[in-house]
């Protein structure tokens, strides 16, 4: 008997606390758990019971911290729906809370990588510019690097492989065409004026937002964002009457950007609903890059002719390596930072996007500033402000605005 007493504390103590252990662990499902409990407990029974069937139940009640695993949980026992349903309910807290501080740090890295492909994609495609002075190429040549990114994700299954129609191709055409004349506009602007400049006015793309919605999607805008537009023009007003930059060419072009734009998000409302509900923000951009490249390879051609050559680079007078490396760098961001931008908007809401891209613009400005040292004097830095700051009320008005129902 005295063997007895002494041999039983050891695996008493020992088994019993393994259990514990395991539900502690928020990384084992509770059902998990309480069948290795229970399995692991029925083996002991076989050995430990038959021989001592009364002492091994006392030492279980009176063996205050060895065993007090077993009096909060399941012991010999099939564990009841209530411990199981609590025990479910903590860890399925628990990975909710990891779950969602990863979405938050995977957010928060994407917003990073959005701001810093737009930097240098502006960096680099004004110095492309500065030095070969035909938009058109350049754009066609972003084009072409992106449809190049773009087979190569369709060909090894980095992203699903569209199946589209004749129909579905024309109604984005359209889309395609918008947003060809779009990154145009804007690369004729960045060659003609500072890129802080070209920023500045394509703040106002709110105001062609609500004037194209008003027009042709009978959105009639609230009292609060027609208010919210005023800051925003006046600010642009007053940056460019004091840009020392400021050209006619590099203005209108810039504020054509704007049009052209915004005339995309429409036409993807008014022509692209329940036309293809499984096709995602990325495959439609993928497509559109594809359909941009095959609409502006023959104007450029056209209109600039074949520049982009070793040949002419070097009668020229330009350093070859440099003008095509950060042409391809310059495209590259430009694909990277677009493909980001929807990922993120496909994980919040198109007010939240909205807010991340006036932060964006002002990141944007900001370091073209410091990068080129654009003389911009006080009054200028004002204008800039206020207009960027009519930007974010606009967002955030935008989020108070009540649904209006057409009639």
């Amino acid at each position: 008997m005295q063997s007895a007493a002494f041999s039983l504390p050891s695996p008493s103590s020992h088994t019993y606390l393994k259990p514990r252990n395991f539900a502690s662990n928020p990384t084992f499902y509770p059902i998990h758990v309480a069948s290795k409990g229970r399995d692991f407990s029925d083996s002991a029974n076989a050995i430990s019971i038959p021989s001592f069937p009364k002492r091994s139940w006392s030492l279980s009640s009176s063996s205050s911290f060895p065993l007090r695993a077993w009096t909060s949980g399941p012991s010999l026992s099939k564990p009841s729906p209530l411990q199981l349903r609590a025990t479910a309910a903590e860890n399925a807290g628990e990975a909710g809370k990891s779950g969602s501080l990863l979405k938050t740090l995977e957010l928060g890295l994407l917003f990073g990588l959005w701001y810093i492909f737009n930097i240098y994609f502006n960096i680099y495609n004004k110095q492309v510019l500065k030095a070969f002075h035909y938009p058109i190429t350049v754009t066609a040549i972003q084009f072409a690097v992106g449809t190049i990114l773009v087979t190569i994700m369709w060909t090894f299954n980095l992203y699903k492989r569209p199946k589209i129609n004749g129909a579905q191709l024309a109604a984005i055409l359209p889309l395609a065409v918008v947003h060809t004349l779009g990154n145009l506009f804007t690369n004729v602007s960045l060659g003609k004026v500072a890129v802080s400049f070209t920023h500045t006015i394509k703040a106002m793309e709110p105001f062609f937002s609500v004037v194209l919605s008003a027009m042709f999607l009978g959105e009639l805008p609230t009292l609060w964002v027609v208010a919210s537009l005023v800051p925003i023009v006046g600010g642009v007003a007053l940056a460019s009457v004091t840009e020392a930059s400021f050209n006619w060419a590099g203005f209108w072009t810039a504020m054509a950007s704007n049009l052209t734009n915004q005339s995309r998000n429409v036409l993807s409302k008014k022509v692209m609903v329940n036309k293809e509900e499984s096709m995602d923000n990325i495959t439609l951009f993928s497509i559109i890059t594809i359909m941009s490249l095959i609409l502006l390879s023959p104007v450029a051609i056209f209109m600039e002719g074949v520049k982009f050559t070793p040949a002419y680079l070097q009668s020229a007078g330009l350093n070859v390596k440099e003008v095509v490396v950060r042409s391809l760098l310059a495209a590259l961001c430009f694909h990277a930072y677009q493909q980001v931008s929807y990922m993120i908007l496909q994980r919040v809401s198109p007010v939240t996007h909205s807010v991340g891209n006036c932060v964006k613009r002002v990141v944007v400005i900001v370091s073209s500033v410091l990068f080129f040292k654009t003389p911009v004097s006080p009054i200028n830095s004002l204008g800039t402000g206020i207009a960027l700051a009519g930007v974010f009320l606009y967002s955030k008005v935008k989020r108070i605005k009540p649904k209006t129902k057409a009639a």
